[in-house]
């Protein structure tokens, strides 16, 4: 196999950009570095971008501070995504922890006033889901806005900190279906909350960023399916974008800076075409512009996004695109009607022209029960004949494969092996009933999706029937071990990135955030609910499986712990599988440039192996290495 597949890594793309909260118009980027992802401060009216040099944290959750003058972000221990929000100052002074009295906590939301030094930050501990409003310079305890045993996540602030939101559960007790809860931020006192019932959820998106305006663009599903909503907390009115001329999901992204127009994504089947909409006049607009993403939710995270379109400070619609094929890129849109226009952050090290690759097509197939999913997919170039195929499986399960850039995606089609992508139930832009397609069941609807898509792409002469492999992060690395137990011989073999594979053994190592969610999903504790626990484990069906099966897993995970894995592994290896467990110093989502070459290349060499009937395993699986 030629090396020429590890090119598409070496461009060292742009992988975000967020944009600043205050007065100037910064936009915070993430590059693609090694050892790390590197951070970069766009000056975009100064035409400047200074890459940041030190240890910030979480690259990939910072923000910048109102004043452009330090980053914000949480610190952990090896990527165990428990402990501290941090401010690291540009210049090099010391960073200063913002909650240095509040025990070590999960990160579920990080946002700062447009002016003024305050600081909101949902944390999660054993104490539970709370709101904590600090300040940048630590010269002030930090004070408890909200409190509660039930999941709530994303805090946001508004422009003035004033006010602080967050989406919580209180309404409907173990169902992830939203409302917005505003409070004040001087104490925390209620200031009303919305709901549109047990079955309608709401999340907030943002403030709007005029000061003193108390308005906060959310999202509702009052027909099933996302919509944008302006709603001012403090009269209680609400301005509901209904759009029903729109088939799927209208994703509310951002508010223009004189909170006059909203900017949304209209995603149907998983292709996005981007809309504005003018407050005054009620009118919906289409944006021109060419195909591909245009943002990518997330899910157990600081940020509704993980990267997203959104207005410059000027006014212009900043559109951030990405195809399977194309790296991130920036464009303008400067009026209502105008064509895009590329921007370059300008950069001394300015990355590379990513070689040239495949994009995939989009296609909808109807599962066992006629329920249409997306499935991306595309065959190798040079491909004369049906090969080899892996099936990539995205994590969450609330989460999305957008036509997003994808060196692995490039990288195996670039060496005869075809890819698809599946946006199996679960998955989010497809509407709540989608959404929520798994409940109750979890992994049941999902293998039904998984084995649709396999039969589809076998009989569309996309890969060959015994040379189909599954692979996954997270929760796709559980549905690929499950998709091996429970449909053997679908499959040539299963490539695992810290799955979950025994959710009884999980759940005490789980961290706090972790165990709520799945308490949700899955009906109650392991205690309360121990047949669909059982049920949804992949260790259940170690006896079943027939393909090959590697595992990646990090030692200090805290969402799918280091112990469940091995578990699996050995109850694999001693009902006679073929399993490899490997480890890597780490937590959940910790990654790299080199990391996801050696990743790469291990699979790959992997695939060739199976194809060629050589066994995986290289003896005993290892235990997890001790704590360090």
């Amino acid at each position: 196999m030629s090396d020429t597949w590890q090119q598409y890594f070496d461009s060292r793309q742009f992988l975000k950009f967020r944009n600043g909260r205050g007065p100037h118009d910064l936009e915070l980027a993430v590059l693609d570095r090694d050892p790390s992802p590197q951070l970069a401060l766009w000056d975009v009216a100064a035409g400047q971008l200074h890459t940041l040099d030190g240890d910030f944290g979480d690259a990939l959750e910072a923000v910048p501070t109102a004043d452009g003058q330090a980053v914000l972000a949480l610190r952990d221990f090896h990527g165990s995504e428990i402990g501290h929000v941090w401010r690291t100052p540009l210049d090099g002074a010391s960073s200063t922890d913002l909650t240095p009295e509040l025990p070590p906590y999960v990160l579920r939301g990080i946002d700062t006033a447009r002016v003024g030094p305050r600081v909101l930050i949902t944390a999660v501990s054993g104490d539970g889901f709370q709101l904590w409003l600090a300040t940048e310079d630590a010269s002030q305890a930090p004070v408890l806005l909200y409190s509660s045993r039930n999941e709530a996540w994303n805090g946001v602030l508004s422009a003035d900190g004033r006010l602080a939101a967050i989406d919580t559960t209180d309404h409907n007790p173990g169902v992830r279906r939203f409302a917005v809860t505003c409070v004040s931020a001087d104490d925390g006192r209620p200031q009303a909350t919305l709901t549109d019932g047990p079955d309608g959820p709401v999340r907030a998106v943002r403030f709007s960023p005029v000061a003193g305006d108390p308005r906060i663009l959310v999202s509702t599903e009052r027909t099933g399916f996302a919509r944008p909503c302006v709603w001012n907390p403090v009269d209680g009115s609400r301005v509901d974008v209904t759009a029903p001329h729109l088939t799927g999901d209208l994703v509310a992204l951002d508010w223009s800076p004189d909170a006059a127009r909203l900017l949304a994504v209209h995603v149907d089947q998983g292709v996005h075409r981007v809309h504005e909409y003018d407050l005054a006049t009620g009118e919906l607009h289409a944006v021109p512009h060419p195909d591909g993403a245009y943002f990518e939710p997330d899910v157990a995270a600081a940020h509704l996004n993980i990267w997203a379109s959104h207005y410059g400070a000027t006014g212009e619609i900043r559109l951030l695109r990405q195809r399977f094929d194309l790296p991130l890129a920036v464009l303008r849109v400067d009026h209502p009607g105008a064509s895009p226009v590329p921007v370059a952050p300008p950069a001394a090290d300015r990355p590379a022209p990513a070689p040239a690759g495949t994009p995939l097509s989009s296609f909808t197939l109807r599962s066992k029960d006629g329920t249409p999913v997306q499935l991306w997919a595309a065959r190798p170039p040079a491909a004369t004949e049906p090969g080899p195929l892996v099936l990539y499986l995205h994590g969450g399960p609330n989460m999305v494969t957008v036509d997003r850039y994808s060196p692995s995606a490039q990288a195996w089609l670039a060496t005869g092996v075809g890819y698809a992508a599946l946006n199996y139930r679960g998955s989010v832009t497809f509407g709540r009933d989608f959404r929520e397609g798994f409940l109750g069941r979890v992994g049941d609807r999902e293998t039904e999706d998984v084995e649709t898509a396999v039969r589809w792409l076998v009989d569309e002469g996309y890969a060959r029937k015994d040379q189909v492999f599954v692979t996954g992060v997270s929760y796709g690395g559980f549905l690929s071990l499950l998709s091996v137990g429970r449909l053997p011989g679908l499959f040539a073999g299963a490539l695992a990135h810290v799955p979950m594979a025994d959710w009884i053994a999980a759940y005490p190592d789980m961290n706090p955030a972790l165990q709520a969610a799945w308490r949700a999903f899955l009906g109650g504790t392991p205690q309360e609910a121990p047949d669909r626990y059982h049920r949804a484990s992949p260790i259940s069906y170690v006896a079943d499986v027939r393909a090959p099966v590697w595992i990646r897993h990090a030692e200090h995970d805290t969402r799918t712990p280091a112990n469940q894995a091995y578990r699996y592994a050995a109850a694999l290896q001693d009902a006679g599988g073929d399993v490899l467990l490997e480890w890597y110093d780490g937590g959940h989502e910790t990654s790299s440039r080199t990391k996801s070459v050696a990743d790469h290349a291990r699979m790959a060499a992997l695939v060739r192996a199976a194809v060629d009937g050589v066994p995986w395993s290289t003896g005993p699986v290892p235990e997890p290495p001790a704590p360090a």
